[in-house]
């Protein structure tokens, strides 16, 4: 199985959370990780090229910091861009038909704020509901994303068991796909 992961921080040297996370993948065989922001600092994405990563990938993995309940500007950008009609999209646009999507996200906050009796109301895959329609469009599975809540508070013996955690997630054969109301 061929991982992409495309980590959209844009401070990754000074991230501790999403750099261990990405750190972990490097000596998988059959994972590629790409720094977005590095590759793409001026924002002008290589389209060809992404389409190309993702042509060849089984599992899409889109790593990010959650930021005002979504996600860096630059992945935006990157669906905007990338995700064209006819090719991951449309009647013709079926490239990325039956890949695996999944999310890895690390919110700041502790687990008890992402409750719907919690301190904002919603859980964190509800913030995840536009990566879902996103997913639902391009006919990827969209499956149980990776969260790293508390981020912002996450003790170093944590991050490490997390970090280890989610190599053996991405690697791992049978993943779960997210509901539609889970």
């Amino acid at each position: 199985m061929n991982i992409q992961v495309l980590v959209f921080h844009p401070s990754i040297k000074q991230s501790r959370v999403n750099r261990n996370l990405a750190n972990a993948l490097s000596d998988a065989d059959n994972i590629d990780v790409s720094y977005m922001y590095d590759l793409y600092p001026d924002y002008k994405i290589d389209v060809q090229a992404e389409q190309d990563k993702l042509s060849k990938a089984d599992r899409i993995v889109l790593q990010f910091p959650m930021y005002w309940y979504s996600s860096p500007s630059l992945l935006k950008k990157w669906l905007d861009d990338v995700l064209t009609h006819g090719w991951a999209y449309g009647s013709t646009g079926d490239t990325l038909k039956g890949k695996e999507l999944i999310i890895a996200i690390s919110p700041g906050a502790g687990a008890e704020n992402y409750r719907r009796d919690g301190g904002f109301g919603y859980t964190v895959t509800d913030f995840l509901r536009p990566f879902q329609a996103t997913s639902n469009l391009i006919s990827t599975k969209f499956m149980k994303p990776f969260i790293t809540v508390g981020a912002a508070s996450i003790s170093d013996e944590k991050l490490a068991e997390q970090a280890q955690d989610y190599l053996k997630y991405l690697t791992q054969d049978n993943l779960q796909e997210l509901g539609q109301f889970e």
